[in-house]
């Protein structure tokens, strides 16, 4: 059984832009060995948005060195780049978008969400890159929730929808630069069920709407998220009162140096000084011109 190094807490609620409520469940100025390759996570809870004229959202900002990974639950977002990536999602749905060497992009409420109001839920992952791929080619995947594997659970305990990665057989469709697992669970009231995780792999629990019960033992309320030591086989998950929904998390570690500030994660405190210069100098491209509705 893997054993849990950790219980922890999300950050504080805050709003990114004016669209996306969220709280940062984890981060990598905490536990950056300990969950890496994986550096943050932000998570909007489910809201209500009413009807409006202007689409709420995130406008241009640069990032370099990562990548963000953004999974619909509820509602529908419209991203662009100075890449040419972009396009819309809705539930199901995920955008991996490749910083890497640097580009500029925005994240809106889709017009037709914003003219009809609705529930929005998201999360946003952010996936580090290896030092010899970090100043490598944006690329943008839009991956659409028929494209997901689901796979069916034993003893009909629920479905895991596999994102990125492998989980029984099932390959996600998304491409990584290194070895990770993006598995989007659901566990039904009253039932379990028990995960190999990959020898080897740091490894993040993060219980996204009800509490579940870690390897008969632990409870792990909504938001809060479990880390768990590299060694020592899998885990088992139990839903109680409600059915669970969670995201599991597991990666080969890069183990190496991580510097980071605001948009930009690099090795090195002069990577960053020379990522903020070449975003000032124009190097990060220009965003395209927004078609008129």
């Amino acid at each position: 059984m893997r054993r849990i190094l950790g219980i922890h807490r999300p950050g504080p609620f805050h709003w990114v832009g004016d669209g996306f409520p969220v709280k940062t469940v984890f981060s990598y100025d905490n536990f950056g060995q300990q969950l890496s390759p994986f550096l943050l996570l932000d998570h909007a809870e489910p809201k209500h948005f009413e009807p409006a004229a202007k689409p709420r959202g995130v406008g241009e900002h640069p990032h370099r060195g990562f990548e963000t990974v953004t999974i619909v639950y509820a509602g529908e977002l419209e991203h662009r780049d100075s890449a040419g990536g972009g396009g819309r999602i809705g539930p199901g749905d995920v955008q991996w978008m490749t910083a890497a060497g640097g580009l500029v992009h925005e994240e809106f409420h889709s017009r037709d969400f914003t003219a009809r109001g609705g529930l929005m839920e998201m999360a946003q992952l952010w996936v580090n890159l290896p030092a010899r791929d970090k100043l490598a080619a944006p690329r943008y995947q839009t991956v659409l929730d028929r494209d997901i594997p689901v796979v069916a659970l034993p003893g009909d305990s629920g479905q895991l929808r596999v994102i990125a990665g492998n989980f029984a057989g099932k390959a996600g469709p998304a491409r990584t630069f290194t070895p990770i697992n993006v598995w989007d669970l659901r566990l039904k009231a009253g039932h379990a069920a028990s995960l190999d995780i990959p020898e080897g792999h740091n490894a993040v629990l993060v219980a996204l709407n009800d509490t579940v019960q870690v390897n008969g033992t632990d409870d792990v309320p909504a938001s809060r998220y479990v880390v768990f030591g590299q060694t020592g086989g899998g885990i088992t998950l139990a839903a109680q009162a409600g059915d669970v929904k969670c995201l599991l998390l597991t990666g080969a570690p890069l183990d190496e140096p991580i510097a980071g500030y605001g948009p930009f994660v690099m090795n090195t405190e002069d990577e960053i000084r020379q990522a903020f210069v070449d975003y000032r100098e124009g190097r990060f491209g220009t965003m395209p011109v927004r078609e008129l509705a």
